[in-house]
């Protein structure tokens, strides 16, 4: 329910505008927000906020449901596919709406690539795998290649043009811009047919601008607004949201012999904020292997799958 219906309840069209300003664009994001949060909005006394949380609550009522009512919601959650069908099988289709899928693993792993696959896979037919959906790609490394997107879209039988067209890219050089993007992302929503919001990656700028034990605090704080604002985006309009992440040396993995001594950054924040983390390594000659780390929803399983001109692809070592 868009944000403009609290006008039928009292709520004038200036708070309302200061809302969306703050990246606040339905009912259901106003309910998300902390009445602690809601006041740190310029120009939102106790009153109003007071005000804004009882409309928002008599608008859309908020409360327990049933396990059926909770099941007739999720029919709405659709799955995208990885271009791989061995890669799909142990993910239950593919990669979920309304949460948080995280791929972590060392370099050319295929991270950026699947990442790449899944822009044009989003634009496809659901029957092909698709959601008929645009795309959102916050870039921090520079990683997004048009001609990639040009390739893949062939593979599949696309109009490269077209596929490109579908797909609002920008460019974060901070930590900051990069929270900034997110907030207008919200706003990108309301236009609808969004269907995917990838970050790639999601940590690599917040290795850059805090550094030290020292600031390890303030940098899991500002992680985790972060990845809380991703979260209710995926809930609130039903979208997919991928990232993707590095990895580091466990310098305690030795003294417990465990075999591989890495580990995915971003510590227990963004473990507890991803609802699905793949762990990408690399596998014999070219292939390369995805095991679910963590799920709610599938069991541990491994894929193997292959790196090709079109995109993510089953391997033919496999």
């Amino acid at each position: 329910m868009s944000i403009d219906s609290l006008s039928t309840c009292g709520i004038n069209v200036a708070d309302i505008l200061k809302l969306k300003a703050a990246g606040i664009q339905t009912v259901r994001g106003v309910q998300m927000t902390t009445i602690r949060n809601l006041s740190k909005i310029k120009g939102m006394s106790d009153a109003k906020v007071e005000k804004i949380k009882e409309a928002s609550a008599k608008l859309l009522p908020n409360g327990f449901v049933t396990g059926t009512e909770l099941s007739v919601r999720r029919r709405h959650v659709f799955r995208l596919s990885t271009g791989s069908k061995e890669f799909d099988k142990i993910l239950n289709g593919g990669i979920e709406s309304a949460s948080i899928t995280e791929a972590f693993g060392e370099f050319r792993t295929g991270k950026t690539q699947l990442a790449h696959t899944l822009c044009v896979v989003a634009q496809l037919p659901v029957d092909r795998g698709g959601a008929s959906g645009r795309v959102i790609f916050i870039d921090t490394e520079g990683t997004f290649r048009d001609d990639r997107i040009t390739s893949i879209a062939n593979r599949f039988e696309l109009d490269p043009e077209a596929v490109l067209e579908n797909i609002s890219i920008a460019r974060a050089y901070n930590c900051e811009q990069q929270m900034d993007l997110i907030v207008e992302v919200g706003a990108r929503m309301i236009e609808g047919g969004y269907r995917l919001i990838i970050v790639d990656s999601i940590m690599a700028l917040f290795r850059v601008d805090y550094s030290g034990r020292g600031e390890l605090a303030e940098r899991q704080q500002k992680l985790g607004l972060m990845l809380a604002r991703l979260t209710k985006l995926a809930e609130e309009f039903n979208v997919a949201v991928f990232i993707t992440n590095q990895m580091t040396a466990d310098p305690g993995a030795s003294l417990t012999f465990v075999q591989d001594p890495k580990k995915p950054i971003g510590g227990h924040v963004l473990a507890h904020a991803s609802t699905t983390r793949l762990y990408l390594r690399k596998g014999r000659g070219e292939s390369r292997i995805c095991k679910i780390w963590d799920s709610p929803s599938v069991p541990e399983a491994e894929a193997i799958y292959a790196i090709s001109d079109g995109g993510i692809i089953d391997s033919k070592d496999g």
